[in-house]
């Protein structure tokens, strides 16, 4: 029975259950006489012995190892497989393929921008894909001391600088922070060479990176629908008060405070008491311009009402109160 066994022949396959892995290493199993090797396509299998590198076959299909495989290994051509022998080796498996994987920002990211003085936090999210671009980096930066390598270890290792390269490639010319997804493919392209060249150093190649969108703080999107609904409206000045208002009335009937909507409460605070004030200055120079336009030296009845209010100069049009200023003219 023990003969039997020890020439049962080995499947030396990978069956990929998950299409996001790179790698996957069949390890220190002995192959036997009759032993077949299986390569889907989409993979390449790597013959190793003793970590170097025997044989790389890309072509998919079934093939006997003795036959077909034995021959053209760099320091085993001339291996025997004998009644009671085997040969030990290691099989590495690369799926050739592009991978893809979702990504989003670990934590908001603080972008400076001159009308919100504390910053504006923002989150990103989109896509991108990885390869294995060179094997031999790969075996030994990674296969060495892995059993398998996948897109998350990927996603993993990437992760750790993902944040501050967003941030510095929205601020690098001074991108506008509420119109960010204009400048997505420029900014994405950054990120990418970027993120290719760290990855290369272990043999894997980052071949697209997209940015699907950028999340703003819950009160900024409010604020552009507002504005947006404004344009189709008219008169920018008034219905900026009247958002500002609701805006800080909305937030202020809230059981709490975001550190976004403290900000935005604040700038539209300044937003309105600067159109107030240009009101006010609106007013008082109507006023002068209308009282220089009264004919000077007009008669003036006791009793009698004026053409012209004596206070600021409108037309009074026979009113006992001035329609301008309220001013009781008889």
């Amino acid at each position: 029975m023990g003969f039997l066994q020890n020439q049962l022949s080995n499947v030396v396959e990978w069956n990929q259950t998950n299409p996001n892995d790179l790698f996957w290493k069949w390890q220190n199993q002995e192959l036997k006489k009759g032993s077949v090797l299986f390569i889907r396509p989409g993979q390449d299998a790597i013959f190793l012995y003793n970590g170097a590198v025997e044989g790389v076959f890309e072509d998919d299909g079934k093939y006997d190892i003795e036959s077909q495989i034995i021959p053209f290994l760099s320091t085993l051509k001339g291996f025997k497989f004998g009644f009671n022998s085997g040969m030990r080796a290691e099989v590495l498996f690369v799926n050739t393929k592009e991978v893809i994987c979702k990504w989003g920002t670990k934590n908001p990211i603080n972008l400076q921008t001159p009308l919100l003085p504390g910053g504006m936090p923002i989150r990103a999210f989109g896509t991108f894909t990885c390869k294995i671009a060179d094997r031999a980096v790969v075996i030994e930066k990674l296969a060495g001391i892995q059993q398998s390598y996948g897109v998350e270890d990927v996603k993993e290792r990437i992760m750790s600088s993902l944040d501050m390269l967003v941030m510095q490639w929205v601020a690098k010319e001074g991108k506008d922070m509420f119109n960010l997804q204009i400048y997505a493919k420029e900014i994405a392209e950054g990120i990418r060479k970027d993120l290719d060249y760290e990855m290369s150093q272990i043999g894997i190649s980052i071949t697209s990176f997209k940015i699907e969108s950028f999340s703003y703080p819950e009160e900024v999107k409010k604020m552009q629908e507002k504005a947006a609904a404004q344009a189709m409206v008219g008169d920018v000045g008034k219905y900026t008060t009247i958002a500002a208002a609701d805006s800080m009335s909305n937030a202020n009937g809230g059981s709490g405070h975001s550190v976004a909507g403290d900000m935005v409460q604040m700038q539209m605070g300044m937003m309105m008491g600067q159109q107030m004030m240009n009101n006010m200055n609106m007013n008082v120079n109507q006023g002068q311009t209308m009282a220089q336009a009264a004919p000077a030296g007009a008669p003036f009845t006791p009793g009698a009402v004026p053409n012209f209010c004596p206070v600021c100069g409108a037309p009074t049009n026979g009113a006992n109160f001035c329609g301008n200023c309220g001013n009781k003219l008889a």
